[in-house]
């Protein structure tokens, strides 16, 4: 028997290219099972383990038990209650070993050895096609379409390899056959041992680009990079592009000649329309650019909260910039990054207005000045207290008939009223607790904001979890789960 089981480990390592080793554990779990099926029928639940010698092939087999506190003695057939034991020799966690008959290795160990390794050889296959395609993730692959399922369908890659392509990962209303030949984005690779192992995707961002790579020899020679994507699959997308050589035009290249090449594009993804713009650090004309084929009127730009006034001069300038169903302006605005609010120039004209009747009404009644001195101050493009307050004074001398002295007093009482704001602001604020503010490891800054998140105590931080805390702001994950430990500690106490 220690022969034949040399033979099997080494027939079959050397066909199917698996590790002796995960042979070898084959085996001894195959007659684990068939010693537990033909001993201890009554008993399929006790601890059996065998050890076969990796150079003669001859194997002994072990039954074990675990010892365990009297508290803990739920499984008699795998454990050993510890006052059962002399507690000179044994302590919990030790393991207490008898040496048992070996059955032999026949017909149903045999099979059972087959089963395992079989699963063994799947294991391994799937290992090697993970570490195959693994780095691959993000590039186009090319197949043919094997079967269809209800959900998706499988794709032949080709050395053993399939690819699987879901439903929702299809452009809308592709018609997809068996054998038809297809590109797909590798999305994911799945190293688990269930489920679809390389999936596929026609509608990501990635094909776009991997598309225009193949047809576009200046992209794919990095002449040409692509800087931004935003794609309504199967229906429109925007790319932008930029030239690191400026006797190339980007787009011009991108579209080849009589459109060629944007049109081999579009054809691999079902007559989907590709724009292409060129891509601006100046976020202004990069809008501008993004909305073509709209002519825009006039821009304006609100960096911090990355929003931006779209102004056209003509009901047609305005529809063309938002495109059917909203599309143009809404991937203009992906693409930027920007939110496009967009209006006619007299919308824009009367939002100016109200906007400006406001900002007037608050320095009338905030700085008690008249209502010319607030119309100017807006006028000269005042919006907040906190400016007037702390602007250089310079800024006021083109405001008619206002001399240093009134300067001054507008200042001044602007400084007032911006304190009086912060000292409401603060009393308004929720207050973290002493203990908490002297917790280990806690910053000023993180007590305040959790207490705006009615986070007070230490015990109210003690009920949190990591992800509770995540977005605030230098915070990390490691810490946050630190100082939620350390909270919960007075609990550990109790």
């Amino acid at each position: 028997m220690s022969r034949e089981i040399l033979t099997v480990v080494e027939t079959v390592s050397n066909e199917k290219g698996l590790n002796p080793e995960d042979v070898f554990e084959a085996i001894e779990q195959a007659l684990v099972v068939s010693t537990k099926k033909k001993i201890y029928t009554d008993q399929p639940e006790v601890a059996i383990r065998v050890a076969i010698d990796r150079k003669t092939g001859e194997y002994d087999t072990y039954r074990f038990w675990t010892v365990v506190a009297d508290e803990d003695h739920e499984m008699p057939a795998q454990q050993l209650a510890i006052t059962d034991l002399d507690q000179s020799e044994w302590a919990i966690g030790d393991v207490k070993e008898e040496q048992i008959p070996s059955i032999e290795f026949g017909r149903i160990a045999a099979t059972q050895a087959k089963q395992v390794i079989i699963q063994k050889i799947r294991e391994a296959e799937r290992a090697l096609i993970a570490d195959a395609y693994e780095d691959r993730i993000g590039d186009m692959l090319y197949g043919e379409i094997k079967k269809q399922t209800r959900d998706g369908f499988i794709v032949d890659l080709g050395d053993k390899a399939e690819g699987y392509l879901p439903r929702d990962q299809v452009l809308p209303g592709e018609q997809l056959r068996v054998k038809t030949r297809i590109n797909a984005i590798l999305a994911e690779v799945n190293r688990e041992n269930r489920g679809s192992q390389l999936l596929l995707s026609r509608t990501s961002s990635d094909m776009l680009v991997a598309l225009m790579q193949k047809e576009v020899p200046e992209i794919a020679e990095e002449v040409i990079d692509i800087r931004d994507v935003a794609r309504l699959p199967g229906t429109r997308a925007k790319i932008s592009v930029k030239t690191n050589d400026n006797r190339i035009d980007p787009v011009g290249a991108c579209i080849g000649m009589r459109g060629t090449r944007i049109q081999a594009v579009q054809q691999e993804l079902d007559g989907e329309r590709i724009d292409v713009v060129v891509w601006s650090d100046d976020p202004a004309q990069y809008i501008i650019s993004a909305l073509e084929p709209a002519d825009v009127s006039s821009i304006v730009l609100d960096e911090d909260t990355k929003t931006a006034d779209i102004i056209f001069a003509t009901n047609d300038q305005l529809a063309r910039a938002i495109g059917s169903q909203g599309q143009n302006v809404r991937l203009a605005s992906e693409l930027t990054g920007y939110k496009l609010n967009m209006m006619l120039e007299e919308e824009y004209q009367a939002k100016q207005e109200t906007e400006n009747k406001a900002f007037v009404e608050l320095f009338y009644e905030r700085l008690e000045v008249d209502e010319d001195l607030a119309q100017a101050l807006v006028e000269i493009g005042f919006t907040t207290i906190e400016e007037v307050a702390y602007v250089p004074a310079e800024t006021f001398y083109d405001i008619e008939g206002l001399d240093d002295d009134a300067i001054d007093m507008i200042q001044e009482r602007a400084k007032a009223a911006a304190i009086a704001d912060e000292l409401v602001k603060q009393e308004n604020m929720k207050q973290p607790s002493e203990e908490l503010l002297a917790l280990e490891g806690m910053t000023t800054a993180w007590a305040y904001k959790l207490a705006e998140r009615d986070v007070i105590t230490i015990d109210d931080l003690a009920e949190q979890a990591v992800f509770d805390l995540e977005d605030i702001e230098g915070l990390d994950e490691a810490t946050a789960g630190q100082l939620i430990m350390k909270a919960r500690e007075s609990w550990f106490d109790e």
